[in-house]
């Protein structure tokens, strides 16, 4: 079965390239199973830079006319014959509102009531599955209570959730990023059987934990390389990395006095962090001015873009459009596809009824009505 998705908020295609790239095999013979696959057909992001990286790199046209950039709000969900119609649904909505860094407006944010669109698109289409991705943040909203009201909205649309707070590191991926991922299966489909698990973590040693030098160094970055050029720093800037060592930040006590900053308030751990060779990265984020770019181990300089891209689990052929902050922004705010993989090919087996290894999910939805009360 090929299932067409359609995507809002969809960035540079992280969940894309996940989908994309999501496939199963024959448990009796290995052999792939080409039947079973995910297909783009349309998406939305009000970023020119974002579609334009997800045109190149998702759709392989940077003119295809699916990709629709523009505000959510003026994107014309419902009707089939310009979105046309589709089988499964993704959307990473907006985050800033729900991160443990920022004011934390949740529902009552700017950004906080966009998921909203995402229910429309499943009342509209329902859709046979559908996965949502926001930052763990998310759960303590509102005291809690935004989460229980979208898991709520989600499941009167006529679905069977499992949401789940999914720890990248524990899944290959060489960083610490925790992000909430729901599924969806439709309820009748449910009905006949078809159930969703949360795949089981492929690492339960942290001593067996990909590292940010791995990623980096495994191979080397090509010098040709897109998104790789090196940053420039103050002479100021390298002196004070020249004493911070692997895995600290600009707090360390052994900085010389006239190199320490002069900022008031919380000593936030990414502050002028570098990265620790023998651990995953810290969490690749996409916002922030100079000093929240990640730091190299060793040089005295902030990753490139690439390196990012590379922590992010993006192909070196993977070309992002734009500036380069605009290119740090994109990077930073995807999903890692590598991360998304697993949880579609895990979808795509619970379709094809091929077992694979689960763990119970993070949150119980049995409890939500009682929650809500």
């Amino acid at each position: 079965m090929v299932f067409k998705k359609g995507e809002l908020f969809c960035g540079p295609g992280g969940l894309s390239l996940g989908a994309k790239n999501a496939q199963i095999c024959n448990p009796e013979t290995g052999n792939k199973l080409k039947e079973w696959r995910i297909k783009h057909k349309w998406a939305n992001d009000f970023d020119p830079d974002s579609c334009a990286t997800f045109r190149h790199n998702i759709c392989g046209n940077p003119d295809d006319p699916s990709v629709h950039c523009g505000p959510v709000e003026n994107l014309p969900i419902g009707d089939k014959s310009i979105l046309g119609d589709i089988d499964c649904f993704s959307f990473g909505f907006p985050c800033n509102d729900y991160s443990q860094v920022g004011e934390k407006h949740g529902l009552y944010g700017k950004f906080g009531p966009l998921y909203s669109y995402g229910v429309k698109v499943l009342e509209n289409y329902q859709p046979k599955f559908f996965v949502a991705e926001n930052v763990g943040g998310l759960q303590n909203a509102n005291e809690g209570q935004a989460f229980i009201q979208i898991l709520l909205e989600l499941q009167d649309c006529g679905y069977t959730l499992t949401p789940h707070l999914y720890k990248f590191e524990e899944y290959g991926i060489p960083q610490a990023r925790h992000r909430i991922i729901i599924v969806g299966i439709r309820n009748d489909l449910t009905r006949q059987g078809i159930k969703f698990r949360v795949p089981a973590p492929t690492l339960t040693d942290p001593a067996n934990y990909r590292t940010s030098y791995e990623a980096i160094m495994n191979p080397p970055i090509p010098p040709e390389a897109f998104n790789n050029e090196m940053p420039k720093h103050t002479d100021k800037v390298k002196e004070m990395l020249s004493y911070i060592p692997p895995g600290e930040n600009a707090w360390y006590p052994c900085i010389p006095e006239h190199l320490r900053l002069k900022v008031k308030g919380a000593k936030l751990s990414s502050i002028y962090k570098r990265l620790d060779p023998s651990r995953p990265a810290y969490t690749v984020t996409g916002s922030g001015g100079g000093g929240t770019h990640m730091y190299h181990w060793e040089e005295m300089r902030a990753l490139t873009n690439r390196e990012r891209a590379r922590l992010q689990t993006f192909p070196d052929d993977f070309v992002f459009t734009g500036s380069r902050e605009s290119v740090r922004k994109q990077i930073g705010m995807a999903v890692p596809p590598q991360g998304a993989q697993i949880v579609f090919e895990a979808i795509l087996k619970s379709f094809a009824n091929i077992s694979y290894d689960s763990i119970e999910p993070s949150f119980d939805t049995n409890r939500l009505k009682q929650k809500q009360k």
